[in-house]
């Protein structure tokens, strides 16, 4: 009896001991929910030695006699804005690659049978959250969402929340060691208390079939395995109502035809109110719905094949030298990229804030999403594998149902082995886990010039797997012409859609030189780079979209020509100032007249 009595013991305390802190995984459409904002100015102490969770800053002691005194104090020192990065709010911050703890304090006005959650849109790039002196998470990732259910740990009034954040590379983050943009750091997206009912709608998926034009497919989770659950999706536009009832595991299944359906598309991004109820809950929120697939060498987008006329641009304004974090961020990125006629965008490298996404849908730009395998990844390594899972699958679930996102991205710039095709293969299997709809894409930096056969070539077997064969080339800039452009006849990717997902140059804006001269760093040789890879796109038989390198200027600790660069990626055809260079207006006549 009393050996019996000591296993429960033992096991009771081994389960506390390896508790899983791990951060779970979103709702759908945080922002359609009852929510308090946690967002503004957050009391901040910069731990370079990290010494702060030894010490126990988290429980925010104060003195209470004569003889008590504490080493450190949340109040009257550090205070940072919250979303925000910290590199762009101090300058002593700029390069600060460590820890910094933020803290602040929350009441919480709630209905008894409310559930609460702390949710956060992205911290860069590693965190532990502590409430009310007790861990209640971690999470890694610096570009994707993670809540944490607070029902039971917090009080009405005179809650402290502390996170401690890191951005320090590693060999086995991802991105790892080394990344041409800046490791900006802290809670860089909004953070919130959601209010739920006990039973709440967790997930949905609504969307038009991936081939068919007039079926709508939609599939909806509760959040705790209730059978027999009354759901109702309702489209008023189109006349749509059904009620179901949920299976054993919570969730609901349906399909509806419906016969007059505008289908989103960049022309016409029209988007239908979408309202789904169960017997506790209600969410709304906008869905467009688009087919989108590929055939031989053709993407096709509501049945008619298109061109994609792209742009990448990285989550930061550089004007501010910051991260880019609001919706009049959003605003103002993707204002330019509509001015340069784009009909999609490549958001790279990695998942952006939401604000961008929906607001790209609503602006009528096509997708491509990421998450940061950008070189540098060691794929040998198990862990890394099953963090690129988890990011992807994140990412996944918080965008699958804005009709806009068109690609899954899953590699940049990857070289080819054994460890690196079951690494991807298990990235693409994740994807289609979640969502088989969407096409899958990787961009490879493969391309070589065949002196023999007087062609372009790629040799990567891996390139089957995917949908769509996206190339990085920069012929011009860090390769010179083996041929002139107008020769230039690519072999690449035969049989299917080929996108040249990077190409250009770097150019100081108003920079004056030859332009026959690559190391002028002039407008003047970006506009002769740009024109001759216009030309070659001509002989690229399978070529069914091009997306220059950049859109901005961006920072990067890369880049350290001192004059030229100065801690700055110059491949901008928008200066960090925002001004338009040369090479810009050549793009625009170019996606002007191209169909």
């Amino acid at each position: 009896m009393k050996s019996k009595l000591l296993n429960i013991v033992l096991f009771i305390f081994l389960s506390f001991f390896f508790l899983d802190l791990t951060a779970q995984q979103t709702m759908t459409n945080v922002y359609g929910r009852r929510s308090i904002s946690l967002n503004g100015k957050w009391n901040a102490i910069i731990d370079h030695y990290n010494q702060g969770r030894g010490n126990k800053i988290y429980l925010n002691k104060k003195p209470a006699n004569k003889i008590d005194f504490y080493e450190y104090s949340f109040e009257n020192g550090l205070r940072l804005n919250v979303p925000s990065d910290w590199n762009s709010q101090q300058p002593e911050l700029q390069y600060y690659e460590g820890t910094i703890w933020y803290a602040r304090s929350f009441d919480v006005s709630k209905r008894s049978s409310d559930r609460i959650f702390l949710y956060f849109g992205a911290v860069n790039y590693r965190c532990h959250i502590y409430l009310n002196g007790e861990e209640i998470g971690s999470h890694e990732g610096g570009f994707t969402p993670f809540q944490i259910e607070v029902t039971d740990r917090v009080k009405a009034q005179g809650n402290f929340l502390a996170i401690e954040v890191n951005n320090t590379r590693t060999v086995d983050a991802i991105p790892a060691m080394a990344f041409d943009w800046w490791n900006y750091g802290g809670i860089t997206r909004d953070v919130f208390l959601l209010s739920t009912p006990p039973v709440f709608i967790e997930d949905y998926f609504v969307q038009l079939d991936k081939y068919k034009s007039n079926k709508i497919n939609a599939q909806v989770k509760l959040s705790e395995a209730s059978a027999n659950a009354r759901v109702t999706i309702e489209i008023p536009e189109l006349k749509i109502k059904e009620t179901l009832k949920t299976d054993n595991k919570g969730a609901i299944s349906t399909s509806f035809t419906v016969p007059k359906l505008q289908r989103w598309s960049p022309d016409a991004p029209k988007l239908y109110q979408v309202s789904i109820t169960s017997d506790k809950d209600t969410i709304q929120e906008q869905i467009g719905f688009r087919n989108i697939w590929v055939d031989g060498e053709d993407i096709y987008l509501n049945d008619r094949p298109i061109f994609l006329k792209s742009i990448s641009f990285h989550e930061e304004i550089a004007q501010r030298k910051g991260r880019a974090f609001s919706e009049s961020d959003a605003v103002m990125l993707l204002s330019e990229a509509k001015a340069l006629g784009c009909n999609m965008i490549r958001l790279a490298h990695y998942p952006q804030n939401e604000y961008t996404v929906r607001l790209a849908e609503k602006m009528g730009f096509l997708l491509w999403e990421e998450i940061p395998i950008w070189q540098g990844i060691d794929f040998t390594n198990e862990s890394t594998k099953q963090k690129a899972g988890n990011m992807i699958a994140d990412m996944i679930m918080r965008d699958k149902n804005r009709c806009a996102l068109a690609f899954w991205g899953v590699a940049n710039e990857t070289q080819p082995s054994e460890p690196r095709n079951v690494f991807l293969d298990y990235l693409i299997a994740r994807c289609q886990e979640i969502d088989t709809t969407r096409l899958i894409t990787a961009a490879f930096d493969l391309i070589r010039f065949d002196a023999n056969r007087q062609e372009f070539i790629m040799n990567d077997p891996f390139i089957k797997k995917l949908d769509v064969v996206a190339v990085n080339k920069y012929m011009g800039w860090y390769h010179p012409w083996p041929i002139s452009p107008e020769k230039a006849v690519w072999d690449v990717a035969k049989g299917q859609p080929l996108i040249i997902s990077e190409f250009g140059g770097e150019a100081l804006y108003g920079k004056r030189g030859d332009a026959d001269v690559v190391s002028s760093w002039s407008e003047d040789y970006q506009a002769t780079l740009y024109k001759a890879n216009l030309e070659m796109f001509r002989h690229v038989p399978n070529l069914r979209g091009v997306s220059p390198w950049v859109l901005f200027d961006f920072r990067s600790p890369f880049r350290l020509h001192p004059t030229n660069q100065d801690g700055w990626n110059r491949k901008g055809l928008v200066s960090d100032q925002g001004y338009r260079k040369e090479a810009w207006y050549l793009m625009k006549d170019y996606y002007d007249h191209i169909h």
